[in-house]
C-alpha cells in the first residue's frame, strides 16, 4: 500500500458514509479502515460494493461489525449494504455482550497455565479471553523471538539501514547498540547474509528474505477465468477449508488470508467441484496468485 495512501485516505471517507457516518472510536475506525485498504486493493468503487450482482468477500471486521458484534448505531446500519454483507445470515438482536457464554475463569486460567512456568496473569487470561487467536499468535511469536517490545518500533517493522545503529536496553542497566554494517547479495535459497556489530564486535547472520522462494513458483490466476481464485491482495494465509475433490456451493468458504491486520475469508464464487488447493495455513501470498483452482465443466 506504500504510495497509495491518498487512495487509502479518500476510500475511508468512501466508506464512512456507506457505513452510515459511524462513530469512529476503537475498534468501529480500525473496520472502516480495514474496508478502505480493500476497496484500494481490489480497485472497488462504492457502486461496486452496493452492486447487488457482485460478490465480495467481505473482511471478517465488516461482517462482525453489520452483524452487531460491536454495537448497532442508533439509526441501524444502511439496510442495503448490511444485506449484502451478512448475506442471508441474521443480525444479532440485542446486545452483543449479553449473548456471550459464561466463564470459569478459574478452569481458564489453569487450562492456559498447563505447561507453563508460572500461573496465567490476570492480563494474559483476559488477553486470551478476548482475543483467542490474537494471543496464540502472540505467545507463539514470543516463544520464537523472545520480547521483542524492546525493539524501536521503526526497526520493527523495517529494518537497519546500510550504516545505521540502534540501542536496545535487554534488561535495566544492559543496553546493546547494533550496527548493521552491510548485506551480501541473496543465495540460490533467497538467504542474505547480514554483517553487523554488536556493541562494536562484528557479526554476521543468514536471514531469509521474505517472499524470496514464494515469488519463484508462484502462479497466477488467470483474469476472466471463472476455475480460477487468485488472491485479492498480498497477504498470508491464516486457513484453508477445502481439498481437491470437494464439492462446494456458491458462497462456501474456501479460505481466509490476513493481511494489513484483518482477515478476509475469500467464498465459492458458483458450485462446482475443487481440482487443486495451492493455499496452504501459512503461505505467504501476493495479489492474484492463484490460491484455488476448480474443475472446469
Amino acid at each position: 500500500m506504500q504510495g497509495r495512501w491518498p487512495e487509502v485516505s479518500r476510500a475511508y471517507a468512501t466508506v464512512n458514509q456507506l457505513f452510515g457516518d459511524i462513530v469512529k472510536v476503537t475498534p468501529t475506525s480500525k473496520v472502516v479502515g480495514d474496508m478502505a485498504l480493500f476497496m484500494v486493493a481490489n480497485d472497488l468503487t462504492a457502486e461496486a460494493v452496493l452492486d447487488p450482482e457482485r460478490e465480495i468477500a467481505f473482511p471478517d471486521s465488516v461482517v462482525s461489525l453489520m452483524k452487531g458484534e460491536l454495537g448497532f448505531p442508533a439509526d441501524g446500519f444502511p439496510p442495503a449494504l448490511q444485506a449484502k454483507v451478512l448475506a442471508g445470515a441474521e443480525p444479532l438482536n440485542g446486545r452483543a455482550g449479553a449473548l456471550l457464554p459464561p466463564v470459569d475463569l478459574d478452569a481458564a486460567r489453569a487450562a492456559l497455565s498447563e505447561g507453563a512456568e508460572a500461573p496465567a496473569s490476570d492480563a494474559e487470561l483476559s488477553s486470551h479471553l478476548l482475543y483467542p487467536k490474537v494471543y496464540a499468535d502472540f505467545v507463539k511469536h514470543q516463544g520464537e523471538f523472545g520480547d521483542v517490545s524492546a525493539i524501536p518500533t521503526p526497526v520493527f517493522f523495517s529494518g537497519l539501514a546500510e550504516g545505521e545503529e540502534t540501542a536496545v536496553e535487554i534488561e535495566p542497566g544492559k543496553t546493546l547498540i547494533i550496527k548493521l554494517s552491510g548485506q551480501a547479495e541473496a543465495n540460490a535459497e533467497g538467504e542474505v547474509k547480514l554483517f553487523f556489530e554488536l556493541n562494536g564486535q562484528p557479526r554476521t547472520v543468514r536471514v531469509p528474505r521474505a517472499g524470496a522462494k514464494v515469488a519463484e513458483a508462484a502462479r497466477k490466476a488467470e483474469d476472466g477465468n471463472p476455475a480460477h481464485v487468485g488472491a485479492p491482495m498480498p497477504g498470508m494465509i491464516a486457513t484453508v477449508a477445502v481439498k481437491p475433490g470437494q464439492k462446494v456451493k456458491k458462497g462456501d468458504p474456501l479460505l481466509s488470508l490476513e493481511a494489513m491486520k484483518m482477515e478476509t475469508q475469500l467464498r465459492a464464487e458458483r458450485d462446482g467441484v475443487i481440482a487443486e488447493v495451492i493455499a496452504k495455513p501459512g503461505l505467504t501470498v501476493e495479489a492474484h496468485d492463484l490460491l484455488v483452482g476448480f474443475e472446469v465443466a
